[in-house]
């Protein structure tokens, strides 16, 4: 007798998607499964300049974007869900949580972080409030109940390992911070194109972008990761990366810096910025195809110092590794990726996914929460670690 595989079913419902950045936010608007558009609403350098803090910036931006959603006739009865990346909160486990009071307020204050991320889950708080609002009062019907946000994927969820944690000083230990959401949809993307109905591989990602994480998946858990921005991992076009001590800390006694100049260096103004004045991985590989000899030394520094993190994670797991996954911006470079790829062969077999799929991530989730597919969690700012 013939066997019947069923086929899955198609995603239903419509999903809000929103991704704040340090000077925009992308914007993404699914209707069953299929995008319709991806924005990245830009905001004026000037006026984000004025607010003393940036979650200051809250109003602005989900004013922003509620005006962008009118401009495409997108309104209060067109969404069902609101899905947002995830800030800066912890203690915390992987997994899709509902932005709660306490998120909300951890994100607010910056307690665990201090980044424009936070905002995202604050403004598809309010925009999801307001879409209840409207349907209330105007009897606009609901397909699937409330409108509700969601976070996915948090950058700080903690499935290291005890030995990866464990730091050289008490004080200090490890900590993990990294492209929670590219990385974990790079994953699944390879699954799917290769036929894996089960995350049961070990996988190296390396996503590359303004920042740079290298993390190690074993069986759908990061068990190996750097604080990509804790000042921990390569140098990347704006970030200095793992710094000597020594010479760090002379610097921060010198007294030609304040504490926030130093932070500055190594976060936003290190990497390529402090070198060549820019973040633009392309203009400094071009300018190396035309001989400039310290953009053509940089360049190969730089392949040379993701490939060095991507081999050391290969030793967590004695080098039984699957494949090695290289994602962001900077994986549409054939010349970078193909020198790391050169270096880190040996361990892995290396598969590209260029761009950063936060947006199409987010939906995926979103998706999966309309169809009762996960299991939702609820944030306690007081919790343990997991």
């Amino acid at each position: 007798m013939k066997k019947t595989v069923s086929m899955p079913e198609a995603p239903k419902g419509r999903v809000l998607a929103i991704d704040t950045g340090s000077t925009s936010t992308k914007v993404g608007y699914f209707v069953d499964g299929k995008s319709i558009f991806e924005e990245n609403i830009k905001h004026d350098a000037d006026t984000l300049a004025s607010f003393r803090h940036v979650m200051d910036e809250d109003a602005l931006r989900r004013d922003q974007v509620g005006e962008f959603l009118r401009g495409r006739n997108i309104h209060s009865k067109d969404i069902d869900i609101v899905m947002a990346r995830a800030g800066l909160f912890a203690p915390v486990r992987t997994g899709i949580y509902l932005v709660n009071r306490d998120m909300r307020d951890v994100l607010m204050t910056c307690r665990d972080g201090t980044h424009a991320c936070n905002l995202s889950a604050i403004i598809a708080d309010d925009i999801a409030h307001h879409i209840n609002y409207v349907r209330h009062k105007y009897d606009i019907p609901a397909p699937f109940g409330p409108c509700y946000a969601y976070v996915a994927d948090p950058p700080m969820a903690d499935e290291m390992l005890p030995e990866c944690r464990l730091g050289g000083i008490p004080e200090l230990p490890r900590r993990a911070f990294f492209h929670a959401l590219n990385s974990r949809a790079t994953v699944r993307k390879y699954l799917r194109d290769n036929g894996h109905y089960k995350n049961d591989i070990t996988a190296i990602v390396a996503h590359m972008g303004g920042g740079i994480t290298i993390t190690l998946h074993r069986n759908g858990e990061v068990i190996d990761t750097n604080n990509g921005l804790g000042g921990d991992g390569p140098f990347t076009p704006e970030r200095a990366g793992s710094c000597p001590a020594f010479q760090l800390i002379d610097m921060c006694f010198s007294g030609e810096y304040t504490k926030e100049q130093i932070k500055k260096k190594i976060l936003g103004k290190g990497g390529a910025m402090a070198y060549f004045g820019t973040n633009d991985l392309r203009e400094i590989e071009r300018r190396a195809g035309e001989g400039d000899r310290d953009c053509e030394v940089f360049i190969n520094a730089f392949s040379l110092n993701v490939a060095k993190y991507i081999a050391s994670l290969a030793t967590t797991v004695d080098g039984k590794v699957d494949v090695i996954l290289l994602t962001g911006g900077t994986a549409a470079s054939d010349r970078i990726c193909g020198d790391i790829a050169r270096r880190v062969g040996f361990v892995a077999p290396v598969v590209r996914y260029p761009g950063e799929h936060e947006l199409a991530s987010l939906a995926e989730n979103g998706y999966n929460i309309l169809s009762g597919k996960v299991e939702i969690r609820h944030y306690d700012k007081n919790a343990e670690k997991p």
